[in-house]
């Protein structure tokens, strides 16, 4: 297991997010995202725009995919 938090995934907090794969910590910011929103978090916004731009493009985002996927890859286990 790894972890990164929502500010290492261009979110504006020091939430923790762990998953075994680079893929269940971006799920879990997508869905931290959403949530933080729809209750109100204005400081999350932009955050929540740029993923869900990333989920609509998900060519034109692969530049960002590609670095989540290397940091998390150099994250020690734990």
């Amino acid at each position: 297991m790894k972890t990164m938090t929502c500010r290492q995934l261009g979110g504006p907090c020091e939430l923790a997010h762990t998953g075994e794969t680079a893929d269940d910590v971006i799920n879990a910011q997508d869905k931290h995202l959403k949530e933080a929103v729809q209750a109100g978090d204005a400081s999350h916004q932009a955050a929540r725009d740029d993923m869900k731009g990333r989920w609509r493009h998900p060519k034109k985002s692969l530049g960002w995919y590609r670095d989540m996927k290397s940091a998390f890859a150099e994250l020690p286990e734990g």
